[in-house]
């Protein structure tokens, strides 16, 4: 009996777990982690090229102070909102990306994806993802009986991701393409879409991108080079080689702190693209590990605090978690998939780790949007547990 007793409390115990300290705690960590990083990864590169060796540091600095504001306000923000919201914000990200075909629009290494602001750069993508995921949450919500029975109901939002796709693909941006449709299909797996109509929508959507990657000659060129890299390691395999050689030289323990040779001028994008990599050279596999753990650690919190929120009678909120926590874990395990060898490279940063101030403040929008979900299914709970006057006067009873 008494180790049945056990049993049962430590289930309860498990079921217990709040996700919300989780997700604060691996966010806060890899923010430092990435001030850290970064102060190593560009000092050199800024001197010579900024005359400022701590250019990037001071500017992630005041990135993170903003993402933590963000993200403070991101909490304060009624879930209800983003749900009433959902079309202007759909209208906000074709808008920002249709901005990128005007002369208002930036263009850096070939690709247009800032809009200036002044005294930094927003790459329109970032917001656009977040804004497509809002919509798409909400679309469920309301269309969720017609996705489930009809492939009527699943094409009208893949109309929607197709436009802003065909934008995305104009700048060009393969990288947050891949991304936003990898959310924006498990959201609508996760919605109850049956396997026969999942599995052929997969396919397709695989052979649409399999097209994509064919028809530009820079695209299947990282194909190419990707497969073997060490056949053009000066030319189209330069960039993964370096990364490699960065992640062998780091071995178990690394070279230490600021020891990284990869990261003067070898590496390429090494505080943004590649940073995992100047990570793993300075930690080694242990440092590679540990961010990998915090990852995966801040993508399960998001994913329990999505299953609650859906059990607690919260569909939208449920819902956008999902999205939410697809974008970051997508986007992080696409980057440290490229920066080991394991993908092609893609352009995308490391969600609170690599320099940049438009995906920093995003993600920590992101990260205030999880915790008010949590926050207000944490209030529904309080709000059923309280006790309530019986109707006759006598005792209390429970909702």
């Amino acid at each position: 009996m008494q180790g049945t007793m056990t049993a049962q409390t430590r289930t309860q115990s498990r079921l217990n777990l709040q996700p919300l300290p989780v997700l604060i705690m691996t966010s806060v960590a890899l923010l430092v982690i990435g001030v850290v990083m970064i102060s190593s990864a560009s000092m050199d590169m800024a001197a010579a090229t900024m005359g400022n060796a701590y250019h990037y540091v001071i500017r992630q600095v005041i990135f993170a102070l903003l993402g933590c504001v963000t993200a403070l306000v991101a909490v304060n923000v009624p879930v209800s909102w983003w749900e009433r919201t959902s079309w202007p914000l759909l209208a906000v990200g074709l808008i920002a990306l249709s901005l990128m075909m005007t002369p208002l629009a930036l263009t850096v290494n070939g690709s247009t994806r800032w809009l200036p602001m002044g005294i930094f750069n927003v790459q329109v993508s970032e917001v656009a993802k977040l804004c497509l995921i809002a919509y798409l949450a909400g679309y469920i919500v309301r269309r969720t009986e017609e996705l489930r029975q009809s492939w009527w109901g699943i094409v009208k939002p893949l109309l929607v991701l197709g436009v802003a796709t065909l934008l995305l693909l104009v700048q060009p941006d393969f990288g947050a393409t891949v991304v936003l449709v990898a959310a924006a299909s498990t959201m609508i797996f996760l919605s109850g879409v049956s396997l026969k109509r999942f599995i052929p929508l997969m396919l397709g959507l695989a052979l649409i991108g399999a097209g994509l990657v064919v028809s530009e000659p820079y695209r299947l060129k990282r194909v190419v080079s990707y497969m073997d890299p060490w056949q053009d390691q000066f030319n189209t395999g330069y960039q993964l080689t370096q990364s490699l050689i960065a992640f062998g030289r780091g071995e178990w323990t690394g070279m230490g702190l600021g020891n990284s040779i990869q990261k003067l001028f070898f590496l390429p994008e090494a505080h943004t693209d590649f940073i995992f990599s100047i990570i793993s050279e300075e930690f080694g596999l242990i440092g590679a590990l540990i961010v990998l753990l915090l990852f995966v650690a801040l993508v399960l919190s998001g994913f329990v605090i999505a299953r609650r929120a859906e059990k607690a009678g919260m569909p939208f909120g449920g819902c956008f978690s999902y999205g939410i926590t697809m974008l970051i874990g997508l986007q992080a395990a696409i980057n440290m998939a490229v920066a080991t060898g394991l993908a092609p490279t893609k352009g995308l940063t490391l969600p609170l780790v690599s320099y940049g101030g438009s995906s920093l403040l995003v993600v920590s929008v992101c990260i205030g949007i999880l915790a008010r979900v949590e926050m207000e299914r944490l209030d529904r709970e309080r709000q059923k547990s309280q006790p309530v006057a019986g109707k006759n006067g006598g005792g209390a009873a429970y909702e």
